[in-house]
């Protein structure tokens, strides 16, 4: 079974898409979708530095667009109506591009809550410094236990080996300082602290926003972040959606339901390489797939088609 996955936040750099924007159809498709979305995409992937890439506002809504616009040279067409991949799931902001593959929301409609997604955050985590660091190695209990005791939230749960801790720089500060045992505490390059608390402003406002939207069921298996389950109801997706912002990303349950499912091959699009890592220390035998230029999509289609249905 092939599995196609979507990057999250931190994924992207710069000029990533320089390549892709010589292919007149993806240059198209970027057109719309910065439209849609109010932003000049093309820039942002081409000519922007680390910085402003950096910027939530920024880099959410580029992520999902490399996604959408990356599936559609891969699929030839339209990725809803493809049928190569049986699993699709996307990390943290990947979700919404995982949602624009499976047909749960239009691109358009995709654009449009992603933008205000990472307004959203980027407005919540300007109220306080915040931030997110991972914690690699070191007993999981302990992990755990040491994050709590400073006050932090455990917001991605990547598998094994891999917790990341968000809260306040001071609290984040005194984790580095007081590390568990046989751990390392690395700061990431993010803007605030993802899926915990201090993103509850940006819930109530997608809360708002997603009432407005029509679902549809997803055509294919679709896991969620919050608990790795595959989810059937795009109405129930959607939800999971605005719920996911101020909860944790379940990373390492999407692993286990992928292993359950039959998963053979992980194939991530654009800008890939964050969660096929972590794959191959989770998911042995797996063949894993990083799409990240043009000139890499004959060799995409034939692993598509090895491990399709």
């Amino acid at each position: 079974m092939l599995s196609i996955v979507a990057p999250g936040q931190g994924a992207q750099t710069v000029g990533f898409w320089s390549s892709w924007l010589e292919i007149g159809s993806f240059s198209d498709r970027v057109a719309w979708l910065s439209a849609v979305s109010g932003l000049d995409l093309a820039h942002y992937g081409t000519q922007a530095d680390a910085d402003t890439i950096r910027d939530t506002a920024v880099a959410q809504p580029l992520l999902v667009a490399s996604a959408i616009a990356v599936a559609h040279e891969l699929a030839g067409g339209d990725p809803v109506s493809w049928g190569a991949a049986g699993f699709v799931a996307g990390h943290s902001v990947g979700e919404i591009a995982a949602a624009a593959l499976t047909g749960v929301l239009n691109p358009e409609a995709a654009m449009v809550f992603v933008r205000e997604r990472g307004q959203g955050m980027a407005a919540a985590a300007a109220v306080r410094p915040t931030g997110m660091s991972a914690v690699i190695a070191g007993d999981p209990d302990e992990v755990l236990a040491r994050i709590a005791q400073y006050g932090l939230t455990p917001a991605n749960f990547n598998g094994s080996g891999q917790i990341v801790a968000a809260g306040t720089l001071e609290q984040l500060q005194a984790l580095k300082d007081d590390p568990p045992t046989r751990a390392r505490v690395i700061p990431l390059q993010v803007a605030g602290a993802f899926h915990t608390v201090h993103m509850a402003p940006a819930v109530e406002h997608l809360a708002l926003l997603a009432r407005s939207i029509q679902p549809n069921d997803p055509t294919v298996a679709l896991a969620s972040n919050r608990d790795g389950q595959v989810v059937t109801s795009g109405a129930d997706y959607l939800r999971r959606l605005v719920d996911q912002v101020s909860n944790p990303v379940r990373w390492d349950l999407v692993m286990q339901t992928m292993a359950a499912r039959g998963v053979t091959g992980i194939l991530e699009l654009a800008p890939a390489g964050t969660l096929t890592g972590i794959a191959k220390r989770n998911l042995k035998g797996v063949e894993l797939f990083n799409l990240n230029t043009p000139d890499q999509l004959d060799d995409a289609r034939a692993f598509c088609e090895r491990h399709a249905n």
